[in-house]
């Protein structure tokens, strides 16, 4: 695909798939509107350990997907959008289940409306294999039996099924991906692969 001049919005560019997704967007020649979730710092997340160059190519929006008058603004004028915006931390889903809903279901909700308003070419939304609970068998495919083990499991089954709804209701083109254990530059330490490592180099 050309991305030239694309239009291109990434939703949860600041985390650490989205801070490669929109490095390379702009490596490629796209118009990247990189959304992060405002905060009273002002913090850009992983997004401010990207090169000045790479920097200088985005336009960073703050705001929250809860609100659906502004996930409308911000969705205007793209063609495709990436949406990795969530909730992830699963012990956390357990304290705050209603957040993990309200970010992860409800956000997702406002932007596959903003893209059904706005005519986006592509809507692409970034799951987790976290969807499918513990392995009924193995290898696990598309077909493998959802299950919502945690609140944030839940809250991205429900994400998925909206995503679906509005292709199958509205015609959004969407896509759904659902990544296992990712890693690389700028992960977390806490995450499944880094602990690996740093236990197999203690």
């Amino acid at each position: 695909m050309n991305w030239k001049n694309k239009r291109v919005l990434v939703t949860g560019a600041g985390g650490f798939i989205g801070s490669h997704l929109v490095e390379r967007l702009v490596e490629l020649g796209a118009r990247v509107r990189a959304v992060v979730r405002y905060n009273s710092r002002n913090d850009w997340g992983l997004l401010e350990l990207l090169p000045p160059a790479i920097l200088a190519g985005l336009d960073i929006r703050s705001g929250d997907l809860v609100d659906p008058f502004w996930t409308l603004q911000v969705v205007e004028g793209c063609d495709l959008i990436f949406h990795l915006a969530a909730l992830i931390a699963i012990p956390y889903s357990y304290i705050a289940p209603q957040q993990f809903v309200a970010v992860n279901c409800t956000g997702t909700l406002n932007l596959l409306e903003a893209a059904r308003r706005t005519g986006v070419a592509r809507f692409i939304h970034t799951s987790t294999s976290e969807v499918y609970g513990t392995a009924r068998y193995t290898p696990i495919d598309e077909q493998h039996p959802l299950q919502g083990q945690s609140p944030y499991a839940a809250s991205k089954i429900g994400a998925d099924k909206l995503v679906e709804s509005y292709y199958l209701s509205f015609g959004v083109p969407a896509v759904i991906v659902r990544p296992f254990n990712t890693y690389g530059p700028r992960q977390s330490a806490r995450a499944v692969i880094p602990t690996i490592i740093s236990q197999a180099l203690d």
